[in-house]
């Protein structure tokens, strides 16, 4: 059930890969407004002017990219790994020390997201708005809240996946982290 060619890890890893291509897009076009806004700052003498709000869009549109990200680098193992002392030691206890994180990581998912939402509540009750744009708060971390929620569902899917591999005594697959 926990295993990557499953239905279920085809959707997770689906869900995963498209939050974190929704992210990549918002990444870009956050780079494309500041590149512009700054341009229009060069530029004050000729007639342009800097894009009103860049600063608080682009604090919302990074702050949710992270959140885009997270699920992904989770599911792909993307973290940096710091090995020195656990290579030492055998491939059962290391499978079950990567169910021991991975537990800290879902502990750790699920607490961002709750306190996401208990802030996007709190910031739609009192209607708090950016400074310039007026934009509500509530929305961007909502916007948060959607990646968090998404990390959340990985970090059950990834703790099911090692708890499988740590039973059956199947290791843990190559990922993209960096090990130290």
């Amino acid at each position: 059930m926990f295993q990557d060619n499953s239905p279920l890890g085809r959707s997770v890893y689906g869900l995963a890969k498209g939050l974190a291509l929704l992210g990549g897009v918002v990444m870009v076009a956050v780079i494309i407004m500041i590149t512009l806004s700054i341009i229009g700052r060069t530029f004050i003498w000729a007639g342009l002017r800097p894009i009103l709000g860049d600063y608080e869009l682009s604090s919302m549109g990074i702050a949710f990219t992270v959140f885009t990200f997270l699920p992904w680098a989770h599911l792909e193992r993307g973290h940096a790994i710091v090995t020195l002392i656990t290579d030492r030691f055998g491939p059962r206890f290391n499978a079950w020390l990567l169910v021991i994180t991975d537990a800290m990581m879902l502990a750790t998912a699920a607490f961002i997201a709750w306190r996401l939402y208990d802030g996007m509540l709190d910031k739609f009750a009192f209607r708090e708005t950016t400074l310039l744009l007026r934009v509500p708060l509530g929305w961007a971390y909502a916007a948060a809240f959607v990646g968090a929620s998404v990390f959340v569902i990985v970090a059950i899917y990834v703790l099911g996946r090692s708890v499988t591999n740590a039973v059956t005594g199947r290791t843990e697959p190559d990922r993209a982290g960096a090990e130290i």
